[in-house]
């Protein structure tokens, strides 16, 4: 009888990392996993706990980020499936280095740290799998800083957008409809909520997304793209 992990076999496939894992590796995290489900609001774990393996999201999404002190956000991103996570506390064994928490009812796949270390120790060749995942999540953390730092405000919304939609990289699935509000994009952006709101609305007027509550659905990524680049006829 399958089990109910294997079930999300086919989908953990759909995204590069896992895909282009070993099969033993891939064998070993699927049988090795339970499933988790969080609520909305729920926290998958909080900055400075300490590692308790790997996660990777079957449904719904993760809003990774921290709260500091004042109560201000950092939002990072916002994780759908099928992301993995977890993965910088299993290289240097230091604490969480961020908060997750649901953004929606969500279910995921969990890999215990005992069993992470076992095949690790095991087959030590298989870290640098763990270590395509971490310097994939560089890469596009590099490439949002730069983004951040270069682009004016409306391309950096829709730089953002192109981003979250396109799966960060490879890191989950593409999608044309983002489960995001505009405070959490306006935070990810370091933009207020009425520039943000407004800039939307442009994109809005000229039909290459439409906002819904909670959501934002990519129409013309063409034009999307073009946005990004500053270019007012794609």
């Amino acid at each position: 009888m399958e089990s109910s992990q294997q079930r999300y076999r086919s989908q953990l496939e759909t995204t590069p990392w896992f895909r282009g894992l070993p099969i033993g590796l891939r064998d070993y995290l699927v049988s090795h996993a339970s499933l988790v489900t969080l609520e909305r609001g729920e926290f998958l774990y909080r900055r400075g706990e300490p590692s308790d393996g790997l996660y990777a999201v079957l449904g719904g999404a993760l809003a990774i980020g921290t709260v500091g002190v004042d109560g201000k956000e950092a939002l990072l991103a916002v994780l759908g499936p099928t992301a993995w996570l977890g993965e910088i506390s299993l290289f240097d064994g230091l604490p969480r280095p961020n908060d997750a928490a649901a953004v929606s009812r969500t279910l995921l796949l969990h890999v215990p740290e005992i069993a992470l270390q076992s095949v690790l120790e095991s087959t030590p060749r298989y870290w640098r799998d763990f270590a395509l995942l971490m310097a994939q999540r560089l890469r596009v953390s590099f490439e949002n800083t730069e983004a951040m730092t270069l682009l004016p405000a409306a391309q950096r919304v829709a730089n953002r957008l192109l981003v979250i939609a396109g799966g960060y990289g490879g890191l989950n699935a593409p999608q044309s409809r983002i489960r995001i509000s505009q405070d959490s994009l306006a935070s990810m952006v370091s933009l207020s909520r009425q520039t943000t709101n407004q800039l939307l609305r442009n994109l809005e007027n000229q039909r290459i997304l439409v906002l819904k509550s909670g959501e934002i659905a990519i129409l013309d990524f063409d034009r999307l793209r073009a946005a990004s680049l500053g270019d007012p006829d794609p």
